[in-house]
């Protein structure tokens, strides 16, 4: 299986920054070699500048500026041809025709054996694999961080949930500042991207949290909604650092053991 994952090629499409670094670091460990691409338009010049070396696989974010949605996918389609699978990814399922042109649709947040699954099903009559089964009373979905903490080093463990928290704390900030101006597509643009990314890394409650905002908008209780997203926040960052100091701990017990077991 990893030998067929090296030979794969994704080009990952996708104006959020921290999605879009997030779903590379975490299909560069899984072993698939990475592209990206910040807008549907960047996708289409980066790979109208080599048509004759296609990627053997494009995920694409249907809710992007520019050309997005089944006219990105036709594009896609006419410089790609047929040899190249086309996914389509989004926070919500997307509405009659929005994917018209994908091989196959993922709902963030979605877990590398989801992808690969979607991968292995190329041809077939499935279109959509539904990936949200979170408990809203979760701070950390563990079963998640278990799976990222066994596939990678702690140090790109801890730089991929940094990146995510950095990522909220920038985006209540322009969310205050959205409200202050009563601009509700920006507002939902960021509970949107604080979703997402932190759907991928299990972060739950920020999750559930980040939806309502994105659903309900810009009301009266805003500043007290972004008070208990701040919240999340530090919830998830106490569970992080009890996660670290519990494998460290265990690792100093299994290397005290192997110290003194006896030699065979």
């Amino acid at each position: 299986m990893k030998n067929e994952i090296e030979r794969l090629r994704i080009l990952v499409a996708d104006d959020d920054a921290l999605s879009r670094e997030v779903l590379a670091l975490l299909l560069e460990n899984a072993g698939y070699t990475v592209e990206t691409a910040d807008s549907g338009d960047a996708a289409v010049r980066h790979l109208s500048a080599a048509p004759d070396s296609p990627p053997s696989v494009v995920l694409a974010d249907l809710q992007m500026p520019g050309i997005a949605g089944s006219a990105l996918a036709r594009e896609l389609r006419r410089i790609c041809g047929s040899s190249t699978m086309l996914l389509a990814m989004s926070g919500s399922v997307p509405g009659a025709g929005i994917a018209d042109g994908f091989n196959g649709f993922l709902l963030k947040p979605f877990t590398m054996d989801e992808l690969s699954r979607a991968i292995a099903a190329y041809g077939s009559d499935t279109k959509i694999v539904n990936t949200s089964d979170h408990d809203n009373a979760t701070v950390l979905d563990q079963a998640i961080y278990n799976k990222l903490a066994a596939s990678m080093r702690k140090e790109r463990l801890k730089q991929l949930y940094d990146l995510c928290l950095a990522d909220v704390e920038q985006r209540m900030t322009c969310m205050l500042r959205s409200a202050s101006y009563s601009d509700s597509v920006a507002y939902r643009k960021d509970a949107h991207a604080i979703r997402g990314g932190a759907g991928m890394l299990g972060a739950v409650e920020l999750q559930h949290r980040a939806a309502s905002l994105e659903e309900i908008g810009i009301d009266a209780n805003h500043v007290a909604s972004l008070d208990e997203l701040r919240l999340a926040c530090s919830r998830l960052r106490r569970i992080l650092v009890a996660r670290s100091a519990d494998n460290g701990a265990r690792s100093s017990e299994e290397d005290t053991r192997d110290e003194h077991s006896p030699e065979k």
